[in-house]
C-alpha cells in the first residue's frame, strides 16, 4: 500500500506540470478510496451478472454507482463492468451529438469507427446491425471522394480525401462486414490514392499537399493491409523511414528529431509488424520507455514523459504490448514470464474500470473537473478491457472474423503462435507495479 499511496517526487521546485500532477494523482486516490475493500484489495467482476453476494438479497444500504455491494455491508464487493450503459451511451451518438462535439465536424468518420468498433467489441447483441449498420455504410459512401478512393472527413464536396478519416472508414465498413458495406468500398480508386500519398523517402502524406508524419505510414499502410492492396510500391522505404523516427528515449516520434509520443509509437510500432521489420527498430530502449510510461500510482499509462495519466494512452500504449509480444515471440526473446512480466495489467484494468468508467456509461481519460465521456474514450479503452489477449478471461469477448481478403495480418505466418492463455483475476492488493517492471533484463 505504501508505494500506491507514494506521491510524485518533484525535487523540491513544484512547477505547473507537478501540481497539476499531485491533483490528478489525488483525484485518483479519491476514487480508488471509495472502492478499495478493507483488506486493501480491490476486485474486478464482469457486468454479465450483478448479483449481490449473497443469494440476491437485497441490500439496506446506499447503494453506490458500478459496485455489487454498498460500502457500508460486510460483504466483498467488485467493481462491475457497465456494458448495457457503455452500449446505450454509443447509440445515442449515432443520432446526435452535444454542441461540443462541433470541433469533430471534419472527422465524422472517427466517430462512426470508435461508436461501431466500441458496440462491435461490446458483443453481437450491441453490435450494429439492420438499418443502423445501412446507415452507417450510407453516409460514409457519400463521405468517399469520387474518382479518389479516399474518404474526407465528411459528407462529399466540402472536403477532400485523408489519410486519417479513409482509415477510420474503412475500418467501420469492415467492422460492420455486410455485402453492402464492404462493396462501398473502391479499392481501384483507394490503390491510386494511397500511392499518391507516398513520398520518397518511404513516409506518406495525409492528404494531398499535406502535412507527413508516423501517423501516414501507419493509416496507409493499415488500410492497405485491411483491403488486400499492400504491395511492394507501398512498402518501398517506409521501415526505414520509421527507423529514422526513433528518438534517443527508445520511443517513436511523429518525424525525425521530435520527441517520442505514445500514438505514433504504437503507430510506428504497429506499421513494422505489418512491414515484418521490427528488426529495425532498437527493440530495449523501446520497451523500457513503453514500460516507463505506466503511472506507478494510477495504474494507467501517460502518453510522454511529464505528462498526465490518461485513459487513451492506456490503448496507445498499452496496444503495443501485445504487437511487441508478436516482436519477441518471433524472435525468441520473449521474456519467460511473458510480456505481461513487464507491466502490470491489473494496475491497468483497475485504472480503466475505476477511475475511467461512469456508471451511465462512457470513459474519460481520468477522472476531475472537466474529464466527461468522449466518444473516442469508449474504443480505444473497450478495445484493452474487451479485446486485448491480457484482459481477464471475464470479460474478454471473442472478435467477430472478418472475410479472409479484408483479414488485418498482424504477425509472420511463419513465426511462433502467440500465447492465449490468460491467467485468473483474482483479488489483489496494490503496490500495482511488479518487481519485474524495475530489473527486468529487457530493460537494463
Amino acid at each position: 500500500m505504501a508505494t500506491f499511496w507514494e506521491s510524485t517526487y518533484d525535487d523540491g521546485l513544484p512547477t505547473h506540470s507537478t501540481n497539476e500532477q499531485l491533483k490528478t494523482e489525488d483525484a485518483c486516490r479519491a476514487v480508488f478510496e471509495e472502492w478499495i475493500n478493507p483488506d486493501g484489495s480491490l476486485s474486478r467482476e464482469s457486468c454479465a451478472s450483478r448479483q449481490r453476494v449473497n443469494d440476491n438479497e437485497p441490500c439496506a444500504c446506499r447503494p453506490i454507482p458500478l459496485l455489487t455491494t454498498c460500502l457500508t455491508c460486510a460483504r466483498d464487493r467488485s467493481v462491475s463492468f457497465c456494458r448495457t450503459e457503455h452500449a446505450a451511451y454509443l447509440k445515442a451518438g449515432l443520432g446526435s451529438l452535444a454542441a461540443g462535439y462541433v470541433s469533430l465536424d471534419a472527422s465524422r468518420p472517427w466517430l462512426t469507427y470508435w461508436i461501431s468498433h466500441s458496440l462491435e467489441l461490446l458483443g453481437p447483441s450491441h453490435a450494429l446491425r439492420g438499418d443502423e449498420a445501412d446507415n452507417v455504410v450510407g453516409f460514409l459512401r457519400r463521405c468517399q471522394v469520387p474518382g479518389t478512393g479516399g474518404f474526407a472527413g465528411g459528407a462529399h464536396p466540402g472536403q477532400i480525401a485523408h489519410l486519417a478519416p479513409t482509415y477510420a472508414a474503412i475500418n467501420t465498413l469492415v467492422t460492420i462486414g455486410t455485402p453492402a458495406a464492404l462493396a462501398a468500398i473502391d479499392r481501384a480508386s483507394l490503390r491510386v490514392f494511397l500511392r499518391r500519398m507516398k513520398r520518397p523517402d518511404g513516409s506518406f502524406s495525409m492528404h494531398d499537399d499535406g502535412e507527413c508524419d508516423v501517423r501516414g505510414v501507419y493509416t496507409a499502410l493499415a488500410v492497405a493491409s485491411l483491403t488486400n492492396l499492400l504491395d511492394d510500391e507501398l512498402r518501398r522505404g517506409a521501415a526505414e523511414w520509421i527507423a529514422s523516427c526513433q528518438t534517443y528515449e527508445g520511443g517513436i516520434g511523429a518525424t525525425p528529431g521530435e520527441e517520442a509520443h505514445g500514438g505514433y509509437t504504437f503507430c510506428g510500432l504497429a506499421s513494422m509488424v505489418l512491414l515484418d521489420r521490427v528488426e529495425l527498430l532498437r527493440v530495449p530502449p523501446l520497451t523500457r520507455w513503453l514500460v516507463e510510461r505506466q503511472m506507478g500510482v494510477h495504474g494507467g499509462f501517460q502518453g510522454r514523459t511529464n505528462k498526465l495519466v490518461d485513459g487513451c494512452y492506456s490503448f496507445w500504449q498499452g496496444g503495443a504490448f501485445p504487437l511487441l509480444e508478436a516482436a519477441l515471440t518471433r524472435t525468441a526473446e520473449l521474456p519467460s514470464g511473458g510480456i505481461a512480466s513487464l507491466f502490470s495489467t491489473d494496475g491497468l484494468l483497475d485504472y480503466l474500470f475505476v477511475c475511467c468508467q461512469q456508471s451511465n456509461g462512457g470513459l474519460r481519460d481520468k477522472p476531475g473537473r472537466g474529464c466527461a465521456a468522449r466518444s473516442l474514450d469508449p474504443s480505444y479503452l473497450l478495445a484493452l478491457e474487451l479485446g486485448c489477449p491480457l484482459a481477464p478471461a471475464a470479460t474478454r469477448l471473442p472478435l467477430c472474423p472478418l472475410p479472409a481478403a479484408h483479414s488485418l495480418p498482424l504477425t509472420n505466418p511463419k513465426a511462433a503462435p502467440l500465447p492465449t492463455a490468460c491467467r485468473p483475476l483474482p483479488a489483489r492488493s496494490h503496490p500495482m507495479l511488479p518487481t519485474a517492471c524495475r530489473s527486468h533484463p529487457m530493460l537494463l
